[in-house]
């Protein structure tokens, strides 16, 4: 855990919320806190990234059940990150160990391992066409590689802090990054000139996740300010504000099916939000800080990882 994170999490566990009736189910869990989940594109398989150095695959049944599929090992370290290529049955991840790895989801073996990072890797993802990967970290860069190749095409440049997090446009054409440092907590850059383009200004505490709703213009962010902040990217203006949040949102997805955002944070904390809405329109106490959220495909429930080594499957409910 990044120290930014590992303070708010100290400050905010006296908080947690206590046991709470109707919890929903728990799946197998890893042996330390999931830092990490990520669907894969055809909605059927999920990859949880651990604590306990590795990365696990689980089938997802129509009804959000999970079961577990097999463990990859590998990572000397903790696991922050797991990313799905969009067209190809691989899986990259990314580790304390400072490196990434890209899995071979076929046999389940280390196809690629990618050095160049000299400090926790902390984010992964890659292109909508799957030629390009981003990674970013604690030694506050932002890189981009042929993930064919196993090559660095390029370090993009810093941040002030950690990165925390990147994502891509729908479009490929901008990868957004944003973490800890105090004036560029979000920056855009352009992919194919592999330059800055722009920062976008307005939260005054680390920047947890980021993620693009819907168009390569609507990006949406969480904050330790506990925001979420809509912006609008072309312009580089925020647009709307929501929150306070009861806790730091520490993830945020997006589902192209029900329209709706995901967040968790760390006082266990889900939740889905209609950006239009100044509230949520659905929230579960899980009792375990939670770190990453994702979206089933059918967008109805939530898939969050926790402290405690739990992967849990919310269903939304409410209008």
């Amino acid at each position: 855990m990044t120290a930014p994170r590992l303070l708010a999490f100290a400050a905010g566990l006296a908080l947690v919320l206590g046991p709470a009736r109707g919890q929903p189910p728990i799946a197998r869990q890893h042996a330390a806190l999931v830092h990490a989940v990520a669907l894969s594109p055809d909605g059927k398989t999920l990859a949880t990234a651990g604590f306990d150095n590795l990365v696990k695959l689980w089938s997802v049944g129509s009804d959000g059940t999970l079961k577990e599929l097999k463990s990859l090992p590998g990572h000397t370290g903790p696991v922050y990150a797991v990313a799905f290529h969009p067209k190809e049955n691989v899986l990259a991840s990314a580790s304390l160990d400072k490196t990434v790895r890209l899995w071979d989801l076929d046999d389940g073996k280390l196809a690629k391992e990618l050095k160049g990072h000299t400090d926790i890797v902390d984010a992964v993802a890659f292109s909508p066409d799957g030629k390009t990967l981003a990674s970013a970290g604690a030694d506050k860069s932002v890189r981009l590689w042929d993930p064919a190749e196993g090559k660095e095409l390029k370090n993009l440049g810093s941040h002030a802090g950690s990165v925390y997090t990147v994502a891509f446009s729908p479009d490929g054409k901008l990868l957004v990054s944003a973490g800890g440092g105090d004036k560029d907590q979000i920056k855009v850059w352009d992919v194919a000139a592999q330059k800055e383009l722009k920062v976008l200004k307005g939260h005054d505490q680390p920047v947890t996740g980021v993620v693009f709703a819907g168009d390569p213009k609507t990006l949406v962010s969480v904050s330790m300010d506990r925001t979420i902040r809509v912006w609008d990217v072309a312009e580089g203006k925020e647009t709307k504000k929501l929150g306070p949040t009861p806790d730091d949102p520490y993830a945020v997805a997006w589902s192209p099916k029900s329209k709706l955002l995901g967040v968790c944070g760390y006082s266990g904390l889900v939740s889905a939000w209609d950006p239009a809405e100044d509230k949520p329109r659905f929230t579960k106490a899980i009792k375990s800080p939670g770190y990453c959220v994702a979206f089933t495909a059918d967008g109805k429930r939530l898939i969050s990882g926790h402290d405690n080594g739990s992967v849990v499957v919310t269903p939304i409910t409410g209008k």
